[in-house]
């Protein structure tokens, strides 16, 4: 299983990424563990905060459940 090293300005465009769409970090792990992944509302918190290492799995996850683009979960990061 691929893991992506996160980052404190990949976790917090994720964090904004939920804002826009309007959701609490409980109904973001919800609509995670209802797409097969074993994330607690925890662990969700710490993808948002920069400190767990993202399943690319869970991303492609997290990009369905915003409709966005990878791009925008990639913002400023390497730039």
């Amino acid at each position: 299983m691929q893991k992506l090293r996160n980052t404190q300005v990949f976790g917090a465009n994720i964090r904004a990424l939920r804002l826009a769409a309007g959701m609490t970090q409980e109904q973001v792990a919800a609509r995670l563990q209802l797409a097969g992944h074993d994330v607690s509302r925890s662990i969700y918190s710490q993808m948002e905060g920069g400190t767990y290492n993202i399943r690319v799995e869970e991303l492609a996850a997290l990009r369905r459940i915003f409709a966005a683009s990878y791009d925008e979960f990639f913002r400023g990061i390497g730039e």
